[in-house]
Parts: C-alpha cells; structure tokens; sequence
C-alpha cells in the first residue's frame, strides 16, 4: 500500500475508534490494528494487490485475514469498511455482514508535531 493512502486509512479506522496505525514491513507500507489479548493484525505490509491481513502475538503468527476477493479495486473507504468488519476471533478470521457501530474515535497518533515527525511527506 502506498504511504500516504496507508495513512488515511489509519487515520479513518481511528476516527471510527479502531487502534489503528502504520505498519512498515520493509519497504512496503500497511495498517497495523491492535487487537485484545495482545494480538496484531498486519494489514497489507507485503506488497501484494490483494488486501489480507497477519495475525501475530509476540512475533508469532496465530491468525491470518485470507485475500478478501475482489479487494485489489478497493477505494480507502472500501478498505476502511472491510477491516472494521473484520471479525478476528477465529484463527481464520471472518468478514462480518456490516461493521460494528463506531466506538469514541482516537486522537491521531503523532499530534501537533505529526508532520515533524514523518518529515513533512504528506499533504
């Protein structure tokens, strides 16, 4: 995923109230959801077209997101709306018929000095 289009993702899965931040897997970017009980979701960091996801807890893989079909024509509000449906309770998870009702949205990260901070990349 490219970084930019990385970052308003995680900045709309944050406004829904989803933990939600950038994922850097080496030189491709994605979105990284924490999860309850200590567990990651890596979304999109390997550079592929397809949108899936890795499920990891302490570096080890408990659970993967499959290639979500059709996602490679995905808009950011497609790929917003299909992680928040995702249902991550089965090791293979699942993507729910609609997405849970949006919780307290969450401050982005960085703050006042997030454009300092990422060298002054973005628009």
């Amino acid at each position: 995923m490219e970084e930019n289009r990385a970052r308003r993702v995680v900045d709309a899965l944050r406004d829904r109230g989803i933990n939600a931040q950038l994922a850097r897997g080496g030189h491709h970017m994605g979105v990284r959801v924490l999860l309850p009980g200590g567990r990651e979701a890596d979304w999109d960091t390997d550079g592929t077209a397809g949108l899936e996801a890795q499920v990891m807890r302490n570096g080890m893989l408990v659970g993967f997101v499959p290639v979500i079909e059709g996602s490679e024509d995905y808009d950011e509000e497609q790929i917003v709306d299909a992680i928040a449906r995702t249902d991550y309770d089965q090791p293979i998870a699942r993507q729910r018929a609609t997405a849970p009702p949006p919780a307290e949205p969450l401050p982005r990260v960085g703050g006042v000095f997030r454009r300092f901070l990422d060298g002054f990349r973005y628009r």
